[in-house]
Parts: structure tokens; C-alpha cells; sequence
């Protein structure tokens, strides 16, 4: 979560900024189960939001953590004030799409889990795509919170490749028939769509389902938006509160 730092920055303007580290990802530990299904990264969210307020909170989502959001605000309805979702997860039909066995989820099966430290995966990442994308300040908060100190004293992902690839194939994805009744106030913001398949491609057809949801287009950003210009997407949180 701390990689949003700069971000964060821009709507510490306005608000009091949290941030979560879902399971097996930052400085929460994997579950003893092995359960990385979306439904269990609801729970997560649904739990800290309930202990953060009872009043409606103003959410940003980006990539899994939108499409996790809109799943507790269908368990809760009215939980949310607002939402501002970065190219969210929501998949535009039941049935299948990117449910295990996905490109991305053997990819991340691949990563590499260290490095002797983190000044070298910092210019490791900084060399090539995709994250040399990163604004200087996001890419140093990443591998900054994003590693830790191994026994060995190497850098180590605290999220695992194995934990990173079982959340891409894990099932409970939200669909857009989800969201079809969700009437919280939301902004979809999509950058430019990357290659022969993006998350950018499903905003059109969520803003469709959702009854007051309104689109926002980034053509000079990529999936990695709100990391590649974070002043630049915090000041239209900020707007679109307005």
C-alpha cells in the first residue's frame, strides 16, 4: 500500500489517507488456508473498513483493490461515499474469463523473488518495462515497502511470485452484473489500452452497467497509472469530489 505514497501526499490535502495491504501482499501475511479467492480479499477490506469508521468512506481502487471495493459495497451497501476506481477488475461476463491458467498469473509465477538489495532492484526495475514507467518517487516507495530484509541479507518481494500468481487466478472476480446495482457516486478512470488485451478495455462497459458512474480517460498513462503520475490522478480524486 505504501507505494501510493506520493498520491497519497496530494489527498492528505483533503482527507486522512489509509491504505491496505491485502493478503500475502505488503506486511500482511499470506492465510494459513491458501485462500487468495477475491471473496477473502472482500473479507479483508470489509474488515478494515468497518474498524476505520461508521460513517461512508471515499475509496480509491486501483486495479484488484476497485473491483475488491465494489465487492464489500454489494455486501454493504451505502459503506462507500464515493469511489474513484483506476482501471478496476470488474470482468464484463460470468463465466471463466481469466479464472486460472492466465498469462499473467504464469508470469508472475516467474518473477524474480530477490535481489542481493534494494538499491539493485531499484535499477533493475528502473531499466526495463514495466515498471521503468514509474514516476521516481512511486518506484522507490515500491521497492522501499515492497521488499524486506532477508536472513541471507538479500532484498526478498514480500509478496511472493506464487502468492502474486494465486491472486491473478483465484476465482470471485467481480462481473458487471455486480455492479449493475451499486449506486454509489464512482469515477472510472482508464489509461490507454496496452498491447492485444488491457484492463482499460473494460471501463466503457462497467460505466455502462453502474447507474451513476461516469468515465475518465488517461491516453498518456498505462495500467500503472496512478504510479506514473500520482499528482496528476490524486488532484482528479480531489476533483471529483467536488
Amino acid at each position: 500500500g505504501r507505494a501510493y505514497e506520493p498520491m497519497a501526499a496530494v489527498l492528505a490535502e483533503r482527507h486522512h489517507v489509509y491504505a491496505i495491504d491485502f493478503r500475502g501482499h505488503g506486511d500482511t501475511q499470506a492465510p494459513a488456508n491458501g485462500r487468495f479467492d477475491w471473496d477473502g480479499m472482500a473479507d479483508d477490506l470489509e474488515t478494515v473498513v468497518s474498524e476505520l469508521s461508521d460513517e461512508p468512506l471515499a475509496v480509491f481502487g486501483h486495479s484488484m483493490g476497485g473491483g475488491v471495493a465494489m465487492l464489500v459495497e454489494q455486501r454493504r451497501p451505502g459503506a462507500l461515499r464515493s469511489a474513484y476506481l483506476y482501471e478496476p477488475i470488474i470482468l464484463p461476463a460470468i463465466g471463466g474469463f481469466l479464472e486460472g491458467g492466465d498469462p499473467m498469473s504464469e508470469n508472475a509465477a516467474r518473477r524474480r523473488p530477490s535481489f542481493p538489495t534494494k538499491a539493485a532492484a531499484l535499477m533493475r526495475y528502473a531499466s526495463r518495462a514495466p515498471l521503468n514507467t514509474l514516476q521516481a518517487a512511486s518506484l522507490f516507495a515500491y521497492v522501499e515497502h515492497g521488499f524486506a530484509d532477508g536472513p541471507d541479507g538479500a532484498a526478498w518481494l514480500k509478496c511472493r511470485p506464487a502468492h502474486e500468481a494465486a491472486t491473478f487466478a483465484a476465482g470471485g472476480k467481480p462481473t458487471v452484473d455486480v455492479v449493475a446495482k451499486i449506486e454509489t457516486r464512482t469515477v472510472i478512470a482508464v489509461g490507454a489500452s496496452e498491447g492485444s488485451w488491457s484492463p482499460a478495455m473494460f471501463g466503457p462497459g462497467i460505466v455502462d452497467a453502474m447507474p451513476n458512474a461516469t468515465l475518465e480517460r488517461y491516453a498518456n498513462l498505462g495500467h500503472f497509472g496512478p504510479l506514473q503520475d500520482p499528482t496528476t490522478i490524486g488532484t482528479a480524486i480531489l476533483r471529483s469530489e467536488r
